[in-house]
C-alpha cells in the first residue's frame, strides 16, 4: 500500500523517504529493487519527454542547435543527480566530429596529357587540403620521408614549398632487416602514412608523391571512399587538418616523372640501403594538380553520466545503458520531434540515473560501475556508439554489457490489444545468460510479453544491427535491446509526444532497472557463451 500511494507523489523524495523508514525491514534486495523501480513513473517521464520533443529542439539532428540544446538538458539533468563529470575539459561530453567528403575537382596533368583518377594516380578527400590548380616544375626524390634520430630522409635538406616524392614503407638493409627496428617487424612509420604526411607539413612541403606498390589493391579503398556520399567520423575537422596534400602513384607513373633520372633515384634508394643515408635526386617536370573538394562538417556529442560502483573488487567493471537522443531534425517547416525515436529512449535511461543514483545515496549499491550513455549520430548510422567503441572511455574488456533503449513509448499494431510488451533483440546472441536474466526478472518483476520475432537471423528487417547496442556487440560485449516495433508515425514529423503510452514506458523502464540491477550487483560477471 506505501508503495502505491508513493507513485502518486513525487517519486524520489518520496522513495527516499521510504527506504529510509523501513530499511531495516526490507529483508532482500528484491524488496529494495522494488522500491527503487517504483521511482521511474509516468510524471518523470512526461516531464524528460515532453522536454526533449518539444519544438525548441527542433528535432535534435546532429550536429544542429537542436541537438546541442538536447545535450544540455541532459547535461543539466545529471548535474542534478551529482553525477561526476568525466569527459574532456570536466565536461558531462564526448566530442565527435563528422564530415562529409568529396571531390568536385580531382586532376592530375603531366606534359599536356591528363591522367586518369584511381588509374594511374589516386587521392582521398578525407587526407587531403582543398585547393585549385597548381603547377609544379620540379620534384624531390626524398627517400621514405622519414625524420628520426637514428634515420631521417629531411636532415640537411630543406624542402619549404617543394613537391617531394618517397617511397611506402620504410627501408631495409641488404639483409631484409627493416633498418629502423633491425628485426623483421616494421616500425609505425610502415603502418602508418599519417605520420609521414604529418611531418611533411610540419617541414613546408607543398605535396607529397607517394610510390604505391601495392597501388592495384590499395586503390578498391579509395575507390569506395570517393564513392561513398555518407558522414563519417573524423580525427580532425578541415581547419585541424595536419597533413601535407597526398597523390599516390603507381610505380610505372613514377619512373614516367623521372625519366632520365630514373637510374639516379634507384641508386639513391640502394644507397640508403647500404649506409642509411640519402642523397636526394631532383627532377625538373610539368605537373598541374588540381584538388577541389566539397566539404559538409558537423560536430556531435555523446552524454556520459557515470556512477561509480561501491565495491573495491567490482568497481573496475562496468556496464552501459544507452539510448540515442538524436533525430532527423527539421525538414523545411516541418520538426521531426521524434517523441518516440528516440525521446522514449533517452527519458527512460535518465530515470533508470535516478533510480541508481537513488541507490548509491542510500548505500544499497550498485557494485559495480554504471555508464549511463546517451548517443548522438544514430540517425547518420550509428556513429554515435561506432566513436564510443573506438574511443571507449572505459576499456571494453572491463564492459560487462550493454542495455539498449530505441523506442518504447508506442504499440504497434500486432499488439494493439495489449500494450504490455516489448520486441527483445540480441540478448541470446552472445550470453545465455544475459538471455536468462531478462526472462527471471521480467517474470518476477513486470510481467511484460517479451516478443522475439525481431531476434531471428531471419528476421528482413536485420534491427539487430540497426540500433547502438551491435556496436558493443559486433565488440564482444553482450548486448539486449528494448523496441515497441515501428508504427505510422515513424520518421515522420507526426511522431509526437501526445502518442505516447506512459504507462507503457514506466514498466519498460522499469525492466530496464531491473536488468541493470542484477548486472551491476550479482557476483559474478556474465559470461559470453555462445559463438557469434
Amino acid at each position: 500500500m506505501m508503495i502505491r500511494i508513493c507513485l502518486s507523489l513525487t517519486a524520489l523524495v518520496c522513495a527516499t523517504t521510504l527506504l529510509t523508514a523501513q530499511r531495516a525491514a526490507l529483508p532482500t534486495t528484491d524488496a529494495e529493487a522494488r522500491v527503487l523501480a517504483a521511482t521511474i513513473n509516468v510524471e518523470d517521464l512526461r516531464k524528460h519527454l515532453t522536454t526533449l520533443a518539444d519544438d525548441a529542439m527542433e528535432g535534435r539532428e546532429t550536429g544542429q542547435p537542436g541537438q546541442k540544446r538536447a545535450a544540455n538538458y541532459l547535461r543539466a539533468q545529471l548535474e542534478d543527480l551529482s553525477l561526476p563529470a568525466i569527459g574532456p575539459d570536466s565536461s558531462y561530453f564526448q566530442s565527435i566530429k563528422f564530415s562529409r567528403q568529396a571531390w568536385e575537382a580531382i586532376r592530375l596533368v603531366h606534359n599536356g596529357t591528363e591522367l586518369r583518377h584511381l588509374w594511374d594516380y589516386y587521392a582521398s578527400p578525407g587526407t587531403n587540403t582543398s585547393r585549385d590548380a597548381i603547377d609544379i616544375e620540379e620534384i624531390t626524390f626524398l627517400g621514405y620521408g622519414i625524420d628520426t634520430d637514428t634515420y631521417s630522409d629531411y636532415r640537411d635538406h630543406d624542402v619549404a614549398g617543394k613537391t617531394i616524392l618517397i617511397l611506402a614503407g620504410e627501408p631495409r638493409t641488404r639483409k631484409g632487416n627493416f633498418l629502423l627496428t633491425g628485426t623483421k617487424d616494421p616500425s609505425d612509420w610502415s603502418l602508418n602514412d599519417g605520420r609521414k604526411l604529418e611531418l611533411a607539413k610540419a617541414q613546408g612541403v607543398e605535396t607529397v608523391l607517394i610510390i604505391d606498390p601495392a597501388f592495384r589493391r590499395n586503390v578498391q579503398d579509395i575507390r569506395k571512399e570517393v564513392l561513398d556520399g555518407r558522414l563519417r567520423m573524423v580525427e580532425q575537422t578541415e581547419a585541424e587538418r595536419s597533413f601535407a596534400n597526398a597523390v599516390y602513384i603507381t610505380p610505372d607513373l613514377a619512373r614516367t616523372l623521372v625519366g632520365k633520372k630514373n637510374k639516379k633515384v634507384v641508386k639513391a634508394r640502394r644507397r640508403i640501403e647500404k649506409s642509411g643515408k640519402l642523397r636526394p635526386v631532383t627532377v625538373a617536370t610539368d605537373l598541374q594538380l588540381t584538388q577541389r573538394k566539397a566539404v559538409s562538417e558537423l560536430i556531435g556529442e555523446n552524454v556520459l553520466g557515470y556512477l561509480e560502483g561501491t565495491d573495491s573488487l567490482l568497481k573496475e567493471e562496468v556496464l552501459v545503458v544507452s539510448a540515442h537522443y538524436d533525430h532527423l531534425g527539421k525538414r523545411g517547416e516541418a520538426i521531426f520531434n521524434g517523441a518516440d525515436d528516440n525521446g522514449s529512449g533517452t527519458s527512460t535511461v535518465l530515470e533508470v540515473a535516478q533510480a541508481f543514483v537513488l541507490a548509491k545515496d542510500q548505500g544499497l549499491g550498485p557494485r559495480r560501475s554504471v555508464l549511463f550513455l546517451w548517443v548522438s549520430g544514430e540517425e547518420k548510422g550509428l556513429l554515435g556508439s561506432e566513436y564510443y567503441a573506438t574511443h571507449p572511455v572505459f576499456p571494453l574488456e572491463q564492459t560487462i554489457a550493454d542495455i539498449n533503449v530505441d523506442m518504447v513509448g508506442r504499440v504497434d499494431e500486432k499488439h494493439a490489444g495489449d500494450p504490455y510488451y516489448i520486441y527483445v533483440i540480441g540478448s541470446d546472441r552472445l550470453s545465455s545468460e544475459l538471455h536468462q536474466i531478462n526472462e527471471t526478472v521480467n517474470r518476477d518483476f513486470t510481467q511484460l510479453e517479451l516478443d522475439y520475432t525481431y531476434n531471428m537471423e531471419s528476421d528482413p528487417n536485420r534491427y539487430y544491427y540497426r540500433s547502438d547496442h551491435y556496436n558493443f556487440a559486433r565488440n564482444g560485449i553482450p548486448s539486449i535491446f528494448f523496441f515497441n516495433g515501428s508504427h505510422a508515425d515513424y520518421h515522420r514529423d507526426t511522431d509526437t509526444v501526445d502518442k505516447i503510452n506512459f504507462e507503457k514506458m514506466v514498466r519498460i523502464g522499469q525492466l530496464v532497472f531491473y536488468n541493470a540491477w542484477q548486472l551491476a550487483n550479482q557476483d559474478k560477471r556474465i559470461e559470453v557463451d555462445v559463438r557469434p
